[in-house]
């Protein structure tokens, strides 16, 4: 006999909403100190020399799994982008991806990522940016680099961060009159009607797989 499981044959609790005991809570990640190693400490050193704000800008420094990240002020990440783009000693050319992430825990909990390859010096960072679900505004970086107009866009459709200046926010994934933004952690889950007379896709926590 078959013997009932969950989605995709998990078995536990079955919680799929994003609040349980499936999701674990982000590790925290510690500033890093001097000499970070490495080419990082030319990076820093050289935005640090080209631009006057940096102090004011750049929140933190962390360097985890190998990876340099800029945790920047978010009015200022245009800013922070043009200089990486521009500086001789920099020459950040390609943005890569802009991403959302929603930490629902923290006050400031949604996260735009950017990633940043410099094919100059082969060389790729991270920047990021949080704000609060109150008020969740970003200036864009489009004019800096147009590669992440789209990109921008699904981060608002899926996570409802607003960049400021962008020549077109409007949704790319979702129905122009959706309601809510649907990566957010608390999003409700919910079915989707088909054409099948009398039938529906159940919300993914009420469904079973048999084996």
């Amino acid at each position: 006999m078959t013997q009932p499981e969950g989605l995709f044959g998990v078995t536990g609790t079955g919680d799929t909403s994003g609040m349980g005991g499936l999701v674990r809570n982000r590790p925290v990640q510690l500033d890093a100190a001097r000499p970070y190693g490495g080419w990082y400490d030319e990076v820093v050193d050289a935005l640090e020399e080209a631009y006057p704000g940096f102090s004011d800008a750049i929140e933190r420094v962390v360097i985890d799994r190998g990876e340099l990240t800029l945790h920047i002020v978010p009015a200022k990440i245009a800013e922070v982008c043009q200089i990486l783009r521009d500086d001789m000693s920099l020459r950040y050319e390609l943005c890569s991806s802009v991403s959302g992430v929603d930490y629902i825990a923290e006050e400031r909990r949604l996260h735009v990522v950017y990633h940043l390859t410099s094919m100059t010096y082969r060389r790729r960072i991270r920047l990021e940016c949080a704000v609060t679900a109150a008020e969740p505004h970003l200036p864009s970086v489009t004019t800096v680099y147009p590669t992440a107009d789209w990109q921008e866009r699904e981060t608002y459709d899926m996570f409802g961060v607003i960049f400021d200046g962008h020549p077109n926010l409007t949704r790319i994934l979702m129905p122009d009159d959706w309601d809510g933004h649907p990566q957010r952690k608390d999003y409700p889950l919910g079915g989707v009607p088909v054409e099948y007379k009398g039938a529906e896709i159940p919300p993914p926590d009420s469904r079973r797989a048999y084996r």
